[in-house]
């Protein structure tokens, strides 16, 4: 049987294991941790106005996670944005948009174990007198090299290579645990602050005179959009979920306005604390800054932070690993890769190879990073471009699904829809989509115009990629701007029953029924 005809038949499967809390924490493992790494790097950037760059980025957000969260829940299968665009457009654009995605992935790993340890080493100053910055190490043109805050970084990727091989079980357990500790905490953290801490002149001060120039505030918000990657997590473990269609809506919804309150609300009570340029000079630990300065708590909340953002932005690592394995084993089996990287652990049933290879890459942008002045805003700055291209291409794919496959039951549809006739079907226009990816594209383009080391990269990266695509399926006989044949609706009726959907099975089969008896009809 042809592979690309029934793509979902194997002897080894991925385990459904994710309940509701856990596919709820692997999207607030990626996304909720984000503020830990980016409130540092925004404040740099957009100085006076942080708070407003995160809401603004965060608007894009929250309509990009409605996108996710109704692809997500319609057809829930490992890939994600990937999977949704090729579904979509094709599987050229599929392989274009996994290729984006993954870049970001990899950088999860590697910005997030280094953003991990840069809060360990909060504590060393009280431990040994003095900062990391003390092994800085100068080789050649090659100036404030550290060694040990790599070092640290690499071993905690090691980590979470073991922990992701061993199953999705266990990774996703440690998820839960420590995102329902932040949760408590962020939450106290912000009511205490603005309570005892925050105040409203300081933060009037920095509006009027501290605001940035339009060249920082745009790489500002673009960088802020680091806060809100990762809703592709969730639908990442989709295939992994159980009863997706009803949990993903769930999960996605509470999520997206949990991450927005929160992004929002510490960017706000920062700048009501400190100046923003505190915040620059500890770009390493930003939110223990901000814990160790409220009256009251500070003496415990600043150390309990910097432990607790450490391993909340470890668990944003270890969901780079989980979606960088996932995203390349659902390629691999709809040959835009090579076969090779599907293959599952037998004892474990997790994607191995790809957990090993794409965590490698992580560790190697790692060591990159840490040979320039600042291996937090270069990772920073080259992650941005994965996303914000690749969401575009989702919004697309969405309309464009809309229109083509009308027939799969959705369980959650993005608001404000204009019902139309188009070639003799009825369907939902989403006006948010095409204002969602006006919106996304506006941010691509903040991160072109803005980030020196993203707009090289990021296209190379992606170039790089298209052409091994061209050379593989040239060598295995297929085409490369156009689709291989494909029974997509045998693959949904497959994908549904495994994920235990029967209702939504039902209503499928009645809708392709309909369709098939009223082509019937026409014909006649």
């Amino acid at each position: 049987m042809d592979r690309t005809e029934d793509s979902t038949t194997k002897q080894v499967e991925l385990r459904r294991d994710v309940t509701v809390w856990g596919s709820f924490m692997w999207g607030y493992a990626d996304v909720g941790a984000d503020i830990y790494a980016a409130l540092g790097l925004v404040m740099a950037a957009a100085q006076g106005a942080t708070n407003l760059a995160f809401a603004m980025a965060g608007m894009v957000y929250i309509m990009i996670g409605l996108a996710y969260t109704e692809l997500a829940s319609a057809y829930p299968v490992a890939g994600g944005g990937q999977y949704f665009t090729m579904r979509g457009l094709g599987d050229f654009w599929g392989f274009l948009t996994g290729s984006a995605l993954l870049l970001d992935y990899t950088i999860d790993i590697a910005l997030f174990s280094v953003a991990s340890a840069g809060y360990i080493n909060f504590f060393m100053p009280h431990i040994f007198g003095f900062g990391p910055e003390h092994f800085n190490i100068t080789i050649g043109p090659l100036k404030n090299i550290n060694p040990l805050w790599c070092a640290e970084s690499l071993i905690l990727i090691a980590f979470l290579i073991w922990l992701n091989i061993k199953g999705m079980r266990e990774s996703s357990l440690f998820n839960e645990i420590i995102g329902a500790v932040d949760i408590l905490t962020e939450s106290s953290i912000i009511i205490i602050g603005f309570l005892f801490a925050w105040k409203p002149e300081l933060l009037a001060h920095q509006w009027r005179f501290e605001f940035p120039t339009l060249s920082n505030f745009m790489y500002g918000s673009s960088l802020a959009i680091i806060s809100f990657v990762g809703l592709e997590s969730i639908s990442q473990a989709a295939q992994e979920t159980r009863r997706p269609a009803t949990i993903i809506p769930r999960t996605s919804i509470t999520l997206i306005f949990t991450v927005f309150i929160f992004a929002t609300a510490f960017s706000t009570l920062g700048l009501g604390i400190l100046p923003w340029q505190s915040f620059r000079e500890n770009m390493g630990d930003p939110v223990a800054l901000l814990a160790h300065n409220i009256p009251i708590i500070g003496i415990i909340a600043g150390p309990f932070a910097a432990i607790l953002g450490a391993t909340i932005l470890l668990i944003s690592a270890n969901s780079g690993v989980m979606s960088a394995s996932r995203l390349t084993y659902s390629m691999s089996r709809f040959h835009l890769i090579s076969n090779w990287f599907d293959a599952v652990h037998p004892k474990f049933r997790t994607p191995v190879r790809t957990i090993l290879i794409f965590s490698m890459i992580g560790v190697v942008q790692t060591i990159l990073s840490f040979l320039t002045p600042s291996a937090m805003d270069t990772l920073g700055n080259m992650y941005a471009f994965g996303a914000t291209t690749g969401y575009t291409l989702v919004f697309i794919a969405l309309i464009r699904l809309r229109i083509t496959d009308p027939y799969t039951p959705r369980p959650y549809k993005m608001p404000l829809n204009i019902k139309m006739n188009l070639r003799g079907k009825r369907i939902d226009f989403p006006v948010l989509g095409i204002i969602g990816m006006l919106g996304v594209s506006t941010i691509l383009f903040e991160v072109i115009l803005t980030h020196k080391i993203g707009r090289i990269a990021g296209p190379s990266w992606v170039i790089l990629c298209l052409i091994y695509y061209a050379w593989y399926r040239r060598k295995q006989g297929l085409p490369v701007f156009k689709s291989a044949h494909r029974e997509w609706e045998n693959e949904q009726i497959a994908v549904l029953t495994s994920a235990e959907e029967y209702d939504l099975v039902e209503e499928y089969k009645i809708a392709l029924a309909d369709r098939d008896k009223k082509v019937k009809h026409e014909k006649q």
